[in-house]
């Protein structure tokens, strides 16, 4: 420990910490910093973060002030240190003062995992904490969930109403201790308490089993096939045993989640290895403090430790750690008697609708899907749910950012006026931004029924307050039907509405999170399955000359008909048939998309595509991906959103292509001028892919080698059109964006080819690429300064 510093004239600052600073320990920090340097003065919470004042000799005020950002707590993200010089006042000691008003913002941290201190007492018989299901401190548990205001101190939390028994008080009023001022510090005499219920019309609540008796019961359910709801940080989860096919098969049916996958969490590490494949960048995903859902590649042995119907299809499989005390025991601490090693672990809702994070609505919208409720007293304020991502070329690609991550904000390259981005209507993700940062709402989801609507204003309200932002200008994709920018529409209140294509917004995402200021466009590559295209189209196979202020659309996707629309999106064997008839193949019976197809729907389908009735334009890559998997036999009908190109990319992964870099053989695009009526300068025609999957289909090539060769195939599309717009523009950056680009196999491939010719290439790492994305692009473009 450093000597006091002693022997110069005494000198007094005033010190104000910005960022990440209320709720992490940064108090203690700071009250511990200034006895080790013999310094006096005192330390409080406001609206602007930590503002302190200290005061000794002059080269001790420095070090004080030097350190309070290099030696912050774990949980600290420390966004600025000022401070000026003030009268000396004298006086002895240091004081934490009760928290105070002011004037600016600060940030609230995310929830985080417990920490390896807080596990340690949880499984130590000897602590009076041992086995507590609400441990935590000031380096981990839950903040954003459960703050209501700011400052951040437990009148503001919804531990409020739990009011600290004698030795939680004594730690917590003890800056030399882990839990001084952790809002959540309880313990099993004064905390949140566990029941376990059985049903809304089961045991009065007198007579529910409670505390170890509900997590017990829980455990033993679990083992027993049964699904559990499980009150979580952020809301609830469905939890069962992810080894007994008849528990897996029944939530799947009671929550009609067709044959999307689900997410497992895994009791260790060890068991995770045995489950799939991990590198060191997955592992620290997988046991940081975010915990988030992992994309891993699977295992074929580890089979035995899941069922068939976890994640049929996918050769992919969502796992996370357990993050909270309740996890923890629910899985079993040493010594507990044996029970389910991987549980599924999917959100608490029905198909559609938001997280359910009430106690009441718990019970009765989730009746029917759980036979059981393991809940709390704890309020949720505001729902997260968990964050997916995956490791993509060594690097993290997000694929949905909220628990863990939300709300912590995104530097922004240029500051912007006060804004609410409204994003999109598929995996809804918000922002509101000023000056030089943007807030990322945790995941809302899809914009579709009444319920998500609510929450998504909820989480607006709440979001704003804890940044203090109030809108001055709101921006909306330029779709006419979303309900995210009707809804932007009806709550105006005289404000402007400013509307931004929707690939625009996804380039300009990228080039956000990435600092470019916008002063040199980039090569847009912006691959999804819809949006709006200012020509009426549905575009999504976009590659656009963009900066912030505006963007030219270089080249695209040559247009085929959208049959029926959404018929078309939940049946890829549409797609194929409308790719196939627009390449001028014929629907020959030996083709399984045609063989897929009753013959009186390809005789309604002939008379569509004659007529052109319902059959909007699409120049999506996310459809042809639809088309071909239908093609190849892969996937004819969709049951969740992406499903075709997932199991393409699972089948192209099977065929032992680890990359798909376009050097390999693979099926070829012309690249074709555009004509006239056109603004594009060049239009990819998939015709002589689809031509040649054919040939390959019909001399009897194996569906995986197809995939294989398409991929490969799209990787190459991507490196001839960005090459042609370098030798045009003298542009070489380019932004690799959209939902299509969450398959790992083509960003690879893309990204490697790119870069082996000198680009310089930027793929999402902070926001996905997804439409949880868009809102932070929205910004940029329609509310810089």
């Amino acid at each position: 420990m450093s000597r006091p510093v002693t022997g110069s004239v005494p000198e007094r600052r005033r010190v104000v910490v910005r960022g990440v600073v209320q709720g992490v320990g940064f108090r203690p920090f700071v009250y511990t910093l200034a006895r080790e340097l013999g310094l006096t003065g005192w330390v409080t919470n406001n609206a602007d973060g930590v503002e302190t004042e200290v005061e000794g000799p002059g080269p001790g005020v420095a070090a004080f002030c030097a350190r309070l950002a290099t030696g912050a707590p774990p949980l600290a993200v420390v966004e600025s240190v000022r401070h000026s010089t003030v009268p000396a006042t004298g006086g002895s000691g240091f004081i934490i003062r009760p928290s105070a008003g002011g004037t600016g913002r600060t940030l609230v941290s995310p929830d985080m995992a417990t920490c390896e201190d807080c596990l340690y007492e949880l499984a130590d018989p000897a602590d009076r904490r041992y086995r507590h299901p609400f441990i935590s401190c000031t380096h981990c548990g839950p903040r954003f969930t459960v703050v209501t205001g700011l400052p951040y101190d437990r009148a503001r939390t919804t531990m409020a109403g739990f009011p600290l028994c004698a030795d939680c008080a004594r730690e917590y009023e003890n800056p030399a201790d882990r839990r001084f001022h952790a809002q959540p510090v309880a313990c099993h005499a004064c905390g949140p308490r566990l029941t376990l219920v059985t049903g809304p019309s089961g045991p009065a609540a007198a007579a529910r089993p409670t505390g170890e008796d509900a997590l017990t019961g829980a455990r033993r359910l679990l083992a027993a096939g049964a699904v559990v709801a499980v009150k979580g940080l952020g809301g609830y989860h469905l939890a069962c045993d992810a080894s007994d096919p008849v528990a897996v098969r029944t939530l799947r049916a009671r929550k009609n989640r067709g044959a999307k996958p689900f997410a497992v969490m895994a009791d260790s590490l060890e068991t995770v290895e045995r489950l799939a494949f991990t590198g060191p960048e997955e592992r620290d995903l997988l046991l940081g403090r975010r915990r988030p859902v992992v994309l891993l590649r699977r295992r074929s042995h580890g089979a035995s430790l899941i069922a068939d119907g976890v994640a049929p299809g996918s050769p992919d499989l969502g796992v996370l750690m357990p993050y909270t005390p309740v996890h923890h025991l629910l899985l079993g601490l040493p010594g507990d008697p044996a029970g389910p090693p991987v549980l599924v672990m999917t959100s608490g809702n029905r198909s559609g609708e938001p997280l359910v994070t009430d106690d009441e609505e718990a019970l009765r919208r989730l009746e029917g899907l759980a036979d059981a409720w393991l809940t709390h007293d704890r309020p949720v304020h505001v729902p997260c749910d968990d964050s997916v991502v995956r490791i993509c070329a060594g690097q993290e690609l997000p694929v949905r950012r909220s628990r863990g991550y939300a709300p912590m904000p995104v530097a922004l390259p240029l500051p912007v006026e006060p804004a609410l981005a409204v994003g999109g209507d598929l995996k809804n993700t918000f922002c509101v931004a000023e000056g030089g940062y943007a807030w990322l709402s945790a995941h809302v989801g899809d914009m579709d029924d009444l319920a998500t609507l609510t929450a998504f204003e909820t989480a607006v309200a709440h979001l704003s307050a804890l940044a203090s932002v109030a809108p001055r200008v709101l921006v909306a994709d330029r779709h006419p039907g979303y309900r995210s920018g009707q809804w932007a529409g009806r709550h105006a209140a005289g404000r402007p509405v400013r509307r931004v294509q929707h690939h625009h917004a996804h380039v300009a995402s990228t080039m956000a999170e990435h600092g470019l200021d916008g002063s040199a466009p980039v090569i847009g590559v912006a691959f999804d399955g819809t949006g709006y295209g200012d020509d009426g189209a549905v575009w999504g196979g976009e590659v656009l000359l963009a900066d912030y202020d505006g963007f030219r659309r270089f080249a695209h996707l040559a247009y085929v008909p959208l049959p029926g629309g959404d018929s078309a999106v939940r049946n890829p064997y549409r797609m194929a048939l409308s790719h196939l008839r627009a390449a001028g193949l014929p629907w020959s019976d030996d083709l399984p998309c045609v063989a897929a197809c009753a013959p009186g729907e390809r005789r309604l389908l002939e008379r569509q595509f004659e007529r052109g009735f319902n059959c909007v334009p699409t120049s999506s890559m996310g459809r042809l991906f639809d088309a071909v998997a239908s093609l190849a036999g892969v996937c004819h009908r969709v049951e969740y959103e992406a499903q075709a190109a997932m199991e393409l990319e699972s089948a192209a992964v099977a065929a032992g292509e680890t990359r798909a870099d376009g050097r390999r053989e693979s099926y070829r695009f012309a690249l074709l001028p555009a004509g006239p009526a056109d603004r594009a300068a060049l239009v990819a025609d998939p015709a002589p892919v689809l031509a040649a999957a054919v040939d390959d289909i019909r001399a009897g090539v194996d569906a995986a080698t197809v995939a294989a060769r398409f991929h490969g195939a799209v990787v190459a599309l991507v490196h001839d059109v960005c090459r042609a717009a370098r030798d045009r523009t003298g542009l070489a950056t380019v932004a690799l964006t959209g939902g299509v680009f969450c398959n790992a196999l083509l960003t690879d491939g893309c990204a490697e080819r790119l870069e082996d010719d000198a680009f310089t290439v930027l793929r999402h790492r902070r926001v996905p690429p997804n439409d949880g994305g868009l809102a932070l692009g929205q910004l940029m473009v329609a509310a810089r300064v």
